[in-house]
């Protein structure tokens, strides 16, 4: 899976990470429906920052298409609300 997170870059993503991102997703997708900005700050920061532990940086000139696209990492609720609709940002 390619994920590309806006103003950041692309990244590879490995199988065996693909379950917890989409229990973050949810989770994050949770916090938005709530309305509460500690959750969704802290599980879309998880979200970004296992990206970033466990996805491989592709070069800026791979040009391979996104399965996955992400708002940046300072997104805020409000803005996410906007993003984040239905099921969540990973497709099933």
């Amino acid at each position: 899976m390619i994920v590309r997170i806006f103003s950041d870059g692309q990244y590879s993503i490995p199988q065996d990470v693909q379950g917890r991102l989409h229990e973050l997703d949810v989770a994050t997708v949770t916090a938005i429906d709530a309305g509460d900005e500690a959750a969704f700050t802290s599980s879309y920061r998880a979200l970004v920052e296992l990206i970033h532990a466990n996805g491989e940086r592709l070069a800026v000139e791979d040009l391979r298409p996104s399965d996955l696209m992400l708002p940046p990492a300072d997104i805020t609720l409000e803005e996410a609300r906007e993003e984040f609709t239905g099921e969540g940002l990973l497709p099933d």
